[in-house]
């Protein structure tokens, strides 16, 4: 089976009310210049729809006052799940979860991008341990 490295427009979390509840009632940790919050939902309670791992990113003005700068470093968080995030899709798939996940960029400076791909590989590690405590807790 050949695997599919897009980011598609149904894997974005764009819905204001989704976002509102992942802030609210989801759980965060911090990775480096990341901070991640996250959110798993068992899928039946989403009418099983496609949208089994979405995903937002975000970048403060008040660190960095250029648009260019921002949509920089977005771009390439995005590049690097778009790349990493299908082993945690098959295990969300196989668990029958949902995961929704929103990175937020809080360092200071532009990064290069092995370091954000080397961080994002360490965060996608770590929601993949959460989303197994999660299954072997609720089985």
């Amino acid at each position: 089976m050949k695997r599919q490295f897009t980011l598609g427009k149904n894997e974005r979390l764009k819905s204001r009310k989704q976002i509102e509840l992942l802030f609210s009632a989801g759980k965060k940790f911090v990775v480096g210049p990341f901070r991640i919050f996250y959110l798993i939902d068992s899928q039946r309670s989403v009418d099983n729809r496609q949208n089994i791992l979405q995903f937002g990113v975000g970048v403060s003005n008040k660190n960095f006052n250029k648009a260019v700068d921002r949509n920089r470093i977005k771009r390439l968080i995005k590049e690097a799940w778009r790349l990493q995030k299908n082993e945690l899709k098959e295990e969300l798939k196989a668990g029958n979860k949902q995961l929704n996940v929103f990175i937020i960029y809080t360092g200071k400076e532009l990064p290069a991008y092995l370091l954000i791909k080397d961080k994002v590989a360490v965060t996608l590690q770590k929601l993949s341990k959460m989303i197994d405590e999660n299954i072997s807790t609720n089985s």
